[in-house]
């Protein structure tokens, strides 16, 4: 009795009265449970944690002095709101440097807590009640959930392995169009590792101005690349006329918990984040701020690890494909993305049959103790990262090689 005035006073947005109740259990917490359980059934086994989407290592040492030493500093002790020129001016040089991309310091750029943050704020920037953000699935929801908050509708569009996991503009209806104010894509792409080209960021920047439809690029893994150049939509000739794009520090330079990133381009929409984000938040610690323009200096971080990445993935596609998985090496990213089998025929002759990705991912925690997460948006698939605590190139083969032994018992159908 005592909750229940509180009961009936929460928004609609997030269950109105209904709030608290719900016994729906979401994957996360489904494979949670599913880890648990397994770990304390085979205590003498280790779980490989394959389903990890953030970085296994620390900051590197420069980093993590630099903020040390700029976190003694007085003048770093008060608030930063929208400032400081310090960092934007770093990203900036990197924007240049790295996809010779001009942004003008003052206007056109902007730091970001984090693009989490950042997604979380653009739609109050934009979504009024009927206003429509088009998404890709499977990916990352947080700009859709923040326009379904505002009372706005979100047009899914999804991304399909004969297309290359790039949105079909073709088939957004004329309606949704009409409606339509942002669209959100993510290259390279959570969860499917898939990479744009420059040729379909020019066929996005002419849908985009056709359509009057603001593009907000999500670019969090861009750095993270395994062959080639790092590409940037913003260095489409107009795109600052139709679009924003996100950079973030947490998957490129393992500065997760660190909550920095920036948001650059389209300077009248920029300007409005930052309205909104004054509002919203006092801005990041001025020595993080500080610690992170040396880490956007050393170019050779993002290097660094992506050639881990790109090392740990040809191990773990070729123990995949040994296995009977249709995998191939991505791009980019950490991210390796495959279609769940439809069964399974184990050592004692028994089968085992898999009607989703999420069938498949469960099992493969509770019999093989390998953990990944699956994405059942469009087709049966599962997400495999390459995240997994090793502190060697010794112990990376070695995780692999357990992989490998733990699959290799059963025979799988696809």
């Amino acid at each position: 009795m005592e909750n229940f005035c509180i009961q009936n006073l929460f928004a609609e947005r997030i269950g109105g009265v209904n709030y608290g109740k719900s016994t729906a259990i979401y994957k996360f917490e489904k494979i949670k449970r599913a880890k648990a359980a397994a770990k304390k059934a085979k205590p003498d086994v280790d779980l490989i944690d394959l389903g990890v989407g953030e970085p296994d290592e620390m900051a590197f040492d420069s980093v993590v002095n630099a903020l040390c030493t700029a976190a003694k500093k007085p003048e770093n002790r008060g608030y930063a709101d929208n400032g400081g020129r310090s960092f934007k001016e770093a990203a900036a040089k990197l924007m240049k440097e790295i996809y010779n991309v001009e942004l003008d310091v003052d206007s056109e750029i902007l730091h970001s807590i984090g693009s989490k943050a950042a997604l979380s704020i653009l739609p109050k920037c934009f979504i009024n009640p009927s206003d429509v953000a088009i998404m890709t699935v499977p990916g990352y929801p947080v700009l859709g959930t923040h326009t379904k908050y505002l009372g706005g509708e979100v047009y899914n569009v999804a991304l399909k392995e004969e297309n290359n996991f790039l949105p079909d503009l073709k088939s957004i209806p004329e309606d949704i169009l009409k409606r339509a104010k942002i669209m959100v894509v993510n290259y390279p792409n959570n969860p499917t590792g898939a990479t744009a080209t420059l040729e379909f960021y020019k066929e996005l920047v002419a849908f985009a101005k056709k359509n009057n439809i603001l593009i907000v690029c999500d670019s969090a893994y861009g750095a993270l690349i395994f062959e080639g150049k790092p590409i940037s939509i913003l260095q489409v000739e107009g795109a600052k006329d139709v679009a924003i794009e996100l950079h973030s520090l947490s998957k490129s330079h393992n500065m997760t918990g660190w909550r920095m990133g920036f948001v650059c381009g389209n300077a009248l929409a920029v300007k409005a984040y930052g309205d909104v984000k004054d509002n919203t938040d006092s801005g990041q610690f001025l020595a993080i701020q500080e610690a992170s323009c040396s880490a956007l200096a050393d170019t050779s971080i993002t290097k660094t690890i992506a050639a881990k990445y790109s090392r740990r993935m040809d191990l773990l596609v070729d123990a995949l494909t040994s296995c009977g998985f249709k995998v191939k090496k991505p791009k980019a990213s950490f991210f390796l993305y495959a279609k769940a089998p439809k069964s399974a025929t184990l050592a004692d002759g028994s089968k085992i049959e898999f009607k989703s990705g999420e069938d498949f991912s469960q099992w493969m925690i509770t019999e093989n103790l390998i953990s990944t997460v699956p994405w059942d948006d469009v087709g049966s698939y599962v997400r495999f990262s390459v995240t997994f605590i090793a502190g060697s190139e010794d112990k990376e083969k070695s995780v692999i090689a357990e992989i490998k032994k733990r699959l290799s018992t059963s025979k799988f159908e696809f």
